[in-house]
C-alpha cells in the first residue's frame, strides 16, 4: 500500500524523503499499478481523450478506487525515487552516462529527461530559439518594409506587450483549470496560438524579397538592390501577427514557469537549484545558436525562411506537451485563499526584504547609453562587427549560465553578487581605455570583444541565484501567479534602469554624435564613469540579500516578518511598474513618435 502524504505536511519533509529499505521505489510503482488496474475499463474513455500514458498511469496521483472518505490526504506521485532501468537509453549508454540523465537520488518528476517531463525543458529551448529567430527579424524587417522610427519602436513594443500581463496568465491558469489540468493545455494552446500567427504572416503576405535596379545620376545602371514585393505586410499586419504571436509565446513561457516552480520545490538538498539551471541552460543555449542562425538565414535567404521556423519551431513543442505528466483534477484553493495566500506571502520578511534588493539592485545596473553610438561612429564599427558582439555576447551568456551550474552554485548569493559585481565594474571602467585609444597593442574591435561581452558572462552568473530564490519563495498551489510577480518586479527594474540610461543620464553631458565625432570625448568618459559607479553602488543594499536558502527559511519567522508595510510596499512597487510597463508600451502603439522619435 502506497504511503499517503497528508496535505499539511512541509515541502522539506517531501524534498528530503528518500527510499526506505522497507519500501522499496518499485513496491512503490507496482502498487500504483495494482491500484491502476483494478479500474482499467472505467477510464479507457478518460485516457483516450487525455492522452494518459502508460508511465502516468504508473503513480497516478489520484488512483480511481482513492478512497474519497480521506480527502484531507493525497498521494504524492512527485517524491517516488525510482530506477532508471525502464529507461530507453538504459540499454544503449554507459551506466555513468544514464545516471546524470536520470539520477536516482531525485524524485522521478524532478527527472527532466524523461518523457513525460521532457516538455518542460523543450519548452525553455523553444522560448530561447524563438527569442534568438525574432531578434535579428523584428531589428531589421520592419525597417526594411520602410517603417520610421517611431514604427520601429511600436513593432517592438507590440511584442513586449503580452509580456506585461505575465501575473494574469499566471493567476488565470493557477485559478482555471481547463480539461482538468492547470498547466498543460494552456502551454498547448500558448504554442499553438504562436504558431498560427506565424503561418497566417505567411499565407496571408509575400516576404520575399525582390530585386531592383538603381538609376544613377546620369540615367544609366546604378547597381542593384532589394525592395519588399508588392504583396509584402503592412506594419499593421507585421504588428498584428507579432501581437498574437507574443501572446501565445508568452503565456506558453509562464506555464513553462510555473511547473518549474512546483517541481523545484521537490528537489532534495544536495540538488537544489540544478533544476532550474538545467532548463535556463536550455533556454539560453537556443538564444545562443539561433541568433548567429536567424542573422545568416536572413542576409542570404530573407524574412520568410525566418517566419516558417517561427512557425514550425512552435508546433513541433505539441508532441512532448502531449507526453507532459500533470496531476488531473488536482485540488484547487478557492481565488479568495489563493490572494489571501500571495498577500501573507508579499508580507513574509523572506519575500520583501530579498526582492527589494533585486529591484534596487536591477534598477542600478543602467548603461551607458551612448556606446553604441561610440562604437559606430568614432571607431567604425561595421554591422557584421556589432552583430558578432551581439553573437559572442549570447555565448558568454549561456556560459555564465553553465559555469553556475557545475562549479559556483554552491557559493552564498552574496558571494555571488559582490565578486561579479566588483567584476563587472573593473570591466566597465575599462572602457574609459577605449575611449582614450589605450588597447595595450590590439585592434579596437578585438578590445571591445573581450570587453564588452565578458559583462555577459557575468550576467549569466548573476541570473540564476535570484530565480533559485524566487521559486522557494512561491506558496503552494499558486506558483503562477507568484513566480511570475517576482519576474515581473525583475524585469519591469531592468526596464527602468533602461529608461534612466537614456532618458535622464544621457542628457548629463554632451554626447550627441556630432560632438563625438568632432572629436570631443569627455562626456563620454565621464558618463562610462559615472555609470560605472551607478552600478557598483548595488553593493551597498547586499546585506539584504540572504546568503543561502536556509538563511531565507529564517526570515520567515523574524521579527520584521508579517509585515503589512512591507508586504504593501512590495505590492505597490509591483503594481506600478507594471503600469508603467503597459502605458509606455500603449503609447509606443497609440501615439507613435511620443518619445521624440521621428
Amino acid at each position: 500500500m502506497e504511503e499517503r502524504i497528508p496535505l499539511s505536511s512541509s515541502v522539506e519533509s517531501i524534498n528530503n524523503r528518500s527510499p526506505t529499505p522497507t519500501q522499496t521505489p518499485t513496491n512503490s510503482l507496482k502498487s500504483f499499478e495494482v491500484e491502476m488496474n483494478t479500474n482499467t475499463l472505467t477510464n479507457t474513455l478518460t485516457n483516450t481523450l487525455t492522452h494518459t500514458t502508460k508511465e502516468e498511469n504508473e503513480y497516478h496521483a489520484y488512483p480511481d478506487n482513492h478512497d474519497h472518505n480521506h480527502d484531507d490526504e493525497l498521494v504524492a506521485p512527485s517524491s517516488i525515487y525510482t530506477t532508471n532501468k525502464d529507461t530507453f537509453l538504459y540499454h544503449y549508454l554507459p551506466t555513468k552516462y544514464v545516471d546524470q540523465l536520470y539520477p536516482t537520488d531525485v524524485p522521478r518528476s524532478v527527472q527532466l529527461w524523461r518523457k513525460e517531463n521532457m516538455a518542460v525543458p523543450a519548452c525553455y529551448l523553444c522560448v530561447g530559439l524563438l527569442q534568438g529567430l525574432s531578434g535579428p527579424f523584428i531589428n531589421v524587417y520592419p525597417q526594411f518594409l520602410g517603417a520610421s522610427e517611431a514604427q520601429q519602436t511600436t513593432v517592438s513594443s507590440i511584442r513586449s506587450i503580452p509580456a506585461s500581463f505575465k501575473l494574469i496568465f499566471g493567476f488565470f491558469s493557477d485559478n482555471v483549470p481547463f480539461l482538468g489540468y492547470r498547466r498543460k493545455i494552456y502551454m498547448f494552446l500558448g504554442w499553438l496560438m504562436s504558431s498560427i500567427s506565424m503561418l497566417a504572416l505567411v499565407m496571408m503576405s509575400d516576404l520575399d524579397r525582390v530585386e531592383i535596379v538603381n538609376d544613377d545620376d546620369d540615367g544609366g545602371n546604378g547597381g542593384t538592390s532589394l525592395a519588399p514585393a508588392d504583396g509584402a505586410p503592412s506594419i499593421g499586419i507585421l504588428s498584428l501577427s507579432l501581437l498574437v504571436f507574443g501572446t501565445g509565446f508568452w503565456f506558453a513561457d509562464v506555464m513553462g514557469d510555473s511547473i518549474v516552480a512546483e517541481k523545484a520545490k521537490l528537489e532534495p538538498v544536495s540538488s537544489r537549484g540544478q533544476l532550474q539551471s538545467t532548463c535556463y541552460a536550455c533556454r539560453f543555449f537556443g538564444m545562443m545558436i539561433a541568433a548567429p542562425i536567424s542573422t545568416y538565414l536572413y542576409s542570404n535567404y530573407g524574412p520568410k525562411i525566418i517566419v516558417i521556423l517561427m512557425a514550425i519551431l512552435p508546433m513541433a513543442m505539441l508532441i512532448p506537451i502531449w507526453n507532459l505528466y500533470e496531476v488531473r483534477y488536482a485540488e484547487i484553493k478557492s481565488t479568495r485563499e489563493q490572494c489571501g495566500e500571495i498577500w501573507k506571502t508579499v508580507c513574509s520578511r523572506a519575500v520583501w526584504q530579498p526582492m527589494a534588493f533585486v529591484y534596487i539592485y536591477n534598477v542600478l545596473q543602467v548603461g551607458n547609453a551612448a556606446w553604441r553610438e561610440f562604437l559606430m561612429s568614432v571607431l567604425f564599427f561595421k554591422d557584421w562587427q556589432m552583430n558578432t558582439l551581439f553573437v559572442v555576447a549570447n555565448v558568454l551568456l549561456y556560459a555564465g549560465v553553465i559555469a553556475y551550474k557545475y562549479y559556483f552554485i554552491k557559493w552564498s548569493w552574496r558571494t555571488i553578487y559582490v565578486a561579479t559585481t566588483l567584476l563587472n565594474g573593473f570591466l566597465s571602467a575599462m572602457q574609459v581605455l577605449l575611449i582614450k585609444g589605450f588597447t595595450f597593442g590590439l585592434s579596437p574591435f578585438v578590445f571591445a570583444l573581450g570587453d564588452d561581452v565578458f559583462a555577459d558572462f557575468i550576467a549569466g552568473i548573476q541570473f540564476l541565484p535570484t530565480t533559485i530564490m524566487m521559486v522557494h519563495l512561491c506558496p503552494a498551489g499558486s506558483e503562477g501567479a507568484s513566480y511570475a510577480m517576482f519576474t515581473t518586479v525583475n524585469n519591469c527594474a531592468a526596464g527602468m534602469a533602461s529608461a534612466l540610461s537614456s532618458s535622464v543620464f544621457l542628457g548629463i553631458w554632451d554626447v550627441s554624435k556630432e560632438t563625438m565625432v568632432s572629436g570631443d570625448l569627455s562626456g563620454l568618459t565621464k558618463l562610462t564613469l559615472f555609470t560605472t559607479a551607478i552600478q557598483t553602488c548595488g553593493l551597498l543594499f547586499v546585506k539584504m540579500l540572504p546568503r543561502t536558502s536556509d538563511d531565507l527559511k529564517r526570515l520567515h519567522t523574524d521579527s520584521f516578518s508579517g509585515s503589512r508595510i512591507g508586504g504593501s510596499i512590495f505590492l505597490a512597487i509591483t503594481i506600478i511598474s507594471v503600469l508603467y510597463a503597459i502605458s509606455v508600451n500603449l503609447l509606443n502603439v497609440i501615439a507613435p513618435g511620443w518619445a521624440g522619435e521621428s
